[in-house]
């Protein structure tokens, strides 16, 4: 029988059993979730300009949701330990349900702002309660497959999200909202009934709840969490934010393009994200960072110099393989560092990301008025770079197989 180095991954074993019901049902119910999102992100600017708002106006609503997320992000453990996290996640769904019913019915740009909030903290709620069952019902040696098969449901949902909302708001500018509130309250009453297991394979026995000052002294913790902020200011600042511009205002191309340049990238990443999870357990946490860090920073270095649509698309899509590695490696080293326990250390690493999608596009803004646009790609790519020379000193542990 081989050992294992304390703190690693488990063995695994000759023959993989399946992952365990709770996963794929995670999935989808996440799928839902940024199905729904998708719906209405694309109509809220247009919505929001009704009552009057103009672009500074439109770009707090938006900031706003990100900012509730990571105010509300500390109470997402203490609540999950006291009442369970089912319980938590499916308050998380209602809210974000009742938050759009009422955005569908608001009569002032006061009344959105108030709507949106509660629609972050609910997003919140479900997002870290999730994401910590998940690890809680993973096997150690399958976490980074679990993590897959969790963005798979968020990419695909994406991807269909913003093509249905632009065809509901043709009805009414409400209808999307609207219709992720239904989507919501169906996979809060489903939910409950089909995620019945308590921690099982992915909380190991006999390890206590890890609090936030042991969880930063674990280089595994920091480096996924420097991932994860990493992440949130590319996705939200530059990507979310500046590409955009650049596409429309710069290059004086249609908005469609823009759609295009995502759908492509985001149908690489749901093509890549199930052999990045593979590779995470089989390679190993710190091959998958090294080369998904590595990549990413390679393709947002290569932004700043682009002038070209064809090239940024290109280039989106390399940034999208090298992001499916980042959506599962940094997951499954929290689950490695939390044991699969609650606790703070899910809620942590979420307002990592958080933290990023709500700075990321106030600073890349700035720097590209006042420096300039490659100056603005730059500081996601050195934010990249830290992550990839962190990822260098993890120590090296591949799983094994049981003799």
């Amino acid at each position: 029988m081989k050992t294992v180095v304390p703190g690693s991954v488990p063995p695994v074993a000759a023959v993989r059993p399946a992952l365990p019901r709770e996963v794929y049902v995670l999935s989808v119910v996440g799928g839902c979730v940024m199905l729904g999102l998708g719906l209405v992100l694309p109509v809220l600017p247009v919505y929001a300009a009704t009552f009057g708002a103009g672009p500074t106006r439109i770009g707090a609503l938006v900031a706003l949701f990100a900012l509730m997320r990571l105010v509300a992000s500390p109470f997402c453990s203490r609540l999950g330990v006291r009442f369970g996290e089912r319980r938590v996640l499916v308050a998380g769904l209602l809210l974000c349900a009742v938050s759009s019913a009422l955005t569908a019915f608001a009569g002032s740009y006061g009344q959105l702002l108030v709507f949106r909030g509660l629609g972050g903290v609910g997003s919140v709620l479900f997002s870290v309660s999730a994401l910590a069952m998940l690890l809680a019902v993973a096997p150690a040696d399958r976490r980074g497959r679990a993590s897959a098969v969790f963005e798979a449901g968020f990419l695909l949902g994406g991807i269909c999200g913003p093509a249905l909302g632009g065809l509901l708001a043709l009805v009414t500018l409400a209808t999307p909202f609207l219709a992720y509130a239904t989507m919501l309250l169906a996979a809060a009453v489903l939910t409950p009934a089909l995620l019945r297991t308590g921690r099982t394979a992915g909380a190991e026995p006999g390890r206590p709840v890890i609090g936030l000052p042991a969880l930063l002294r674990d280089r595994r913790y920091v480096v996924a969490c420097l991932a994860a902020l990493a992440q949130g200011w590319v996705l939200f600042g530059l990507r979310s934010a500046l590409v955009p511009t650049l596409v429309v205002v710069a290059w004086r191309h249609d908005v469609s393009w823009v759609g295009w340049a995502f759908t492509l990238s985001a149908a690489v990443q749901a093509l890549l994200i199930m052999p990045a999870g593979r590779m995470v357990d089989r390679a190993g946490r710190r091959a998958a960072m090294i080369t998904g860090t590595g990549v990413a920073a390679a393709s947002v270095t290569a932004l700043a110099f682009v002038d070209r649509y064809a090239w940024l698309v290109a280039l989106l899509c390399v940034y999208a393989a090298g992001s499916a590695l980042l959506n599962a490696a940094p997951a499954a080293l929290v689950g490695d560092v939390v044991a699969g326990r609650a606790g703070s250390g899910v809620a942590g690493f979420s307002m990592c990301t958080d933290i990023g999608a709500v700075a990321g596009p106030v600073v890349v803004g700035l720097v590209a008025e006042r420096v300039n646009v490659p100056a603005a790609f730059a500081s996601g790519a050195a934010l990249l770079a830290v992550a990839f020379v962190a990822s260098g000193t993890l120590t090296t542990v591949r799983p094994t197989r049981r003799s």
